[in-house]
Order: structure tokens, then sequence, then C-alpha cells
């Protein structure tokens, strides 16, 4: 518990103050670097199942993915509509694969290598790179780090809220057979957490974020991004259970690899990207 304490402190100052240094190029390159490493781990997952993704096609096209529309927007003029590059690129990954596939001597192999290649780049960098578009959701993308922490924190908080009150009054299992030791108790106290960390951060940071992300409408907003965080972390459950393992690497001393801290922001990116675009 210790060394996980200290590495989420560590992580947070190392984010706040690449944040504070320079600016949402900082917030891109980290989403980019947590991208990629997710999606290593994601097809190391795929190859312990017995897939043979196409490693490298996919980290690359998953790093143009997370990091392209942020660098593609700087090169268009005042009011010019950005394109959907993401979607392009995903759909220009799919037939790049569809051409590995058929370049592949193993016949029995070539359906699960497809499927695992395409899944891991919908499930991975194309939902991260939600986070590059709330940044471009605002003229100015530096305007949109502190709604991109706001929905990393709610995530995140939502997960130390759910162990903290699990391990002191937990229960009854949420899911016995996906995540034996999470707990119904556990997912209220990080609902709850979730709710209180979102108006704290809209209360103290509202110079930063939409006027009408008011400490109460936060607190609203924050019950379902944290329910669906929680969704999002049983869904990384169901990959490491079938993959027979218990962490995704050892990136990260006390809590594992990357997926193992990426894995309640997946879901909740495009779910955040909603929110403001709405509030926008």
């Amino acid at each position: 518990m210790l060394q996980r304490l200290l590495s989420t402190l560590l992580l947070w100052a190392t984010v706040l103050a690449s944040l504070w240094y320079f600016g949402a190029h900082a917030a891109v390159w980290l989403i980019t670097l947590l991208s990629a490493l997710t999606l290593h781990e994601f097809y190391a997952l795929a190859g312990r199942m017995g897939h043979r993704p196409f490693r490298w096609l996919g980290l690359v096209f998953g790093a143009l993915m997370t990091a392209g529309p942020f660098y593609l927007s700087q090169f268009l003029t005042d009011g010019e509509e950005i394109p959907d590059f993401a979607s392009a690129l995903l759909a220009l990954a799919v037939v790049f694969s569809c051409c590995r596939v058929l370049a592949r001597r193993d016949a029995p192999g070539r359906a699960g290598a497809f499927a695992a290649t395409v899944l891991g780049l919908v499930y991975v960098p194309f939902l991260l790179h939600y986070f590059t578009r709330v940044l471009l959701i605002y003229d100015d993308p530096n305007s949109g780090v502190v709604p991109c922490l706001w929905i990393v924190a709610v995530a995140k908080f939502c997960d130390i809220g759910a162990l903290l009150t699990g391990l002191a009054i937990g229960r009854h299992p949420l899911a016995p057979n996906i995540s034996p030791k999470k707990t119904w108790e556990g997912a209220i106290g990080g609902v709850l957490t979730s709710a209180a960390v979102g108006a704290a951060v809209a209360y103290f940071a509202a110079d930063y974020l939409p006027e009408n992300l008011t400490p109460a409408t936060a607190a609203l907003v924050a019950v379902p991004l944290a329910v669906i965080a929680i969704i999002s972390d049983l869904i990384e459950s169901v990959l490491k259970r079938h993959a027979d393992l218990k962490d995704t690497g050892a990136l990260i001393p006390g809590i594992g690899g990357a997926f193992d801290l990426t894995d309640s922001l997946i879901l909740t990116a495009p779910a955040g990207y909603c929110v403001f675009l709405f509030l926008s």
C-alpha cells in the first residue's frame, strides 16, 4: 500500500509539473506515451491468449492516432474545422492489417492476429485520443488542460476511494468471477469520492473550467463518469483473467503496468469528451 501511495504521488507530481511547464504539448505527449505503453501491454495479453497481433503496425498507427489530431490542428487556419484524423487513421490501419494478414504464412493464426491488432487500436489509442480532442474543443488548447485533468482526477480518485472503502468495510463482492477483491461498498465509496473530488476541482479551478461546471454540477456529472471508470477497470480485469495474469507489467511499483494505470481512463475519456463538448 505504501509503495502504491508513493508511486501515485510521484506520478501526479510528474504530470502536474509537465503540464505547468509545457501545457497542452505535455498533455499530448503524456497521452501518447501512456497510450503506446498500454497498447504494447494489450498486445502482450493477446499473445498470452494465443494471438500474434501486428505489434509494430499497431503501435505506429496508435501513436499517430493519439497525437496526430493535435499537431494537424496547428496547420489549420482559425475557424477551419479539424478533420476526424483518428478515424481516418483507424480505417487505414484496418487496410494495412488486411494486407499484413495476407502476407502471413501461418493460416490458422491470421484471423486472431487481425482481430487482436484492430481491437487493440480501437480499445486503447482510439478511445484515449479523446483526451486530445478535449484539448481541441477550445480555441487555445491550453484551456483544455484542466478539463483533461478533471476527467483524470474523477476516474483515478474513484480507484483510490474504492480501494480504501473496500479495505475498510467491503463485504459484498461486486464481480466475483472477474475481480474477487472488488466490492459494492468499495464501488459506492469510489463513486462518492469521485463526486467530492470533481466538486473540489471545479471549485478551486473555476477560472480554468467552463462557467456552467459549478461544484454541484461537477459532483453530479462525476457520478456517471465514476461508474464508467469502474466498468473500464473491470474490462481490464476480464482481459487479465483470460490471460491468467495479475498485473500487465511491472512498470510502476505498487501499481503494475501502464494498462493498470490507464484501465479506468480508457472508457472515461470519450465520456468526458462528450461532457465538455456539451458544456462548451
